[in-house]
């Protein structure tokens, strides 16, 4: 698909020139890795910003978690402010889906963008007081999770548009990888800002983090999506997501398993500050309750780059089913700890083989994917996917006070290893074309 870029000013050429070279250098590289999708100057831009901004981001959400626990102490309340953040994108992301697919998507992501800078500076001055509202911080959480609602399938539908489709699985294992990047250093610099500070200056920074998305999209010209004029329009139009879902085996399957795992296997995620707290004796806001956020982050980033990386060469379908089997083995592990010390190296496995099978999945499953209805389609992936951690999180909370956290976190165990099981992803012969998979209208 041709890119609308406009025409760099001859310094700039020379800084693209030079990183093209740092990138390149003499190597030829193999179509769909990390490397050929960074070949792409426009996808460097914007995945720059974003790495930046979700640092950010993961130093925001890992204070407000510990903020909701040193509050309340309450199990409840850190699943309720989970799901203020995280259940709009449930609730709403449909509704961004369909306005990515028929709206100017840097536009709509400028204008979503700035509005959740403000919405960060709004938590800054709320908590700015020793005891800020319980009350407020749900609703501005809840706000914030509108405008991800509206940026995630957003942001979802640029891959192809900034590399191709060819280097799809290279540009959502490098996506993957900042995201878990900033697992890894966010949680690290919120929890020094947080015990220097205070959290009102994390909030600050992480308002600030916004503008270079700002700046990255606003120096790109994106193509106006193909419409699709076949099929329902307006409000109607919302539904064709499912559709697409009912009809396309692999994209079914894959929607199954995200939302089982989210649901149950990784309710220990909004929980985090609860089992540290409870079975390794960690406080919610010290800096080893960072490290160890930090050390999960880390092991994600591992598992996201080794997708673009050294795997891939691989069936991603099978990785699917091997990442699932890991992460149940590491998971029942780090729920029986009560070394701190241990818990460690055993949480970064834990996040490798989570986002090794996260990556691979999405992966699997975008390449499914026609650009007409990306948008609304990559709404349910995120609505399986974040939106029902939070609700995970909420029913975990009411679990763990009625038996102990280790319970809880060994059934997301059971689960994912049951998912790897039911995880048969491989496309089937009449599924495929002679370039390889494509969109199927195939019935199981």
């Amino acid at each position: 698909m041709a890119l609308d870029v406009p025409s760099p000013q001859p310094s700039k050429d020379s800084a693209e020139d030079a990183l093209d070279a740092l990138v390149d250098g003499d190597r030829i590289l193999r179509a769909g890795s990390a490397g050929a999708a960074l070949r792409h100057a426009v996808f460097r831009r914007v995945f720059i910003g974003a790495f930046v901004s979700n640092i950010g981001n993961w130093m925001q959400n890992v204070v407000l978690g510990a903020i909701a626990y040193d509050l309340t102490g309450s199990a409840k309340f850190v699943g309720l402010l989970a799901f203020a953040q995280l259940g709009p994108l449930l609730l709403f992301s449909l509704v961004g889906g369909l306005l990515a697919d028929i709206f100017d998507r840097r536009r709509l992501l400028i204008l979503v963008t700035a509005a959740q800078a403000a919405l960060s500076l709004l938590l800054a001055w709320e908590v700015f007081g020793d005891t800020p509202s319980p009350a407020t911080l749900v609703v501005i959480v809840f706000l914030i999770g509108v405008c991800n609602a509206i940026f995630g399938p957003t942001y979802s539908t640029l891959l192809p548009a900034l590399v191709g489709r060819a280097d799809l699985p290279g540009a959502i294992s490098l996506n993957s990888a900042q995201l878990n990047g900033s697992r890894v250093i966010g949680p690290v610099i919120g929890a020094v800002v947080l015990s220097s500070f205070g959290a009102s200056w994390v909030f600050v920074i992480n308002a600030v983090s916004y503008l270079l998305v700002i700046w990255a999209l606003s120096t790109v010209t994106l193509p106006t999506p193909a419409i699709d004029t076949s099929g329902p329009q307006g409000v109607r139009g919302l539904a064709e997501g499912f559709r697409v879902a009912r009809r396309d085996r692999v994209v079914r399957r894959s929607l199954l398993i995200i939302f089982t795992f989210s649901l149950i296997s990784l309710a220990f995620i909004a929980q985090f500050p609860t089992l540290a707290d409870r079975n390794l004796g960690m406080a919610p806001r010290s800096q080893e309750y960072g490290y160890l956020y930090a050390a999960f982050g880390f092991g994600a980033l591992l598992g996201a780059i080794s997708v673009g990386t050294v795997l891939s060469s691989y069936n991603l379908a099978r990785v699917v089913r091997a990442s699932l089997v890991a992460f149940a083995f590491f998971l029942a592990i780090f729920s029986l700890l009560r070394s701190p010390l241990l818990a460690y190296p055993v949480v970064l496995l834990v996040g490798l083989a989570y986002f090794a099978m996260i990556t691979s999945l999405s992966t699997v499953f975008q390449q499914r994917l026609e650009e007409a209805s990306r948008g609304r389609v990559m709404a349910l992936w995120i609505m399986c996917f974040a939106g029902t951690v939070p609700i995970g999180g909420l029913l975990a909370g009411v679990a763990i006070d009625a038996s102990s956290v280790t319970t809880v976190v060994l059934l997301g165990a059971g689960v994912a290893l049951g998912l790897a099981a039911y995880a048969d992803l491989s496309p089937r012969p009449e599924e495929l074309t002679p370039s390889g998979p494509s969109p199927a209208r195939s019935q199981e």
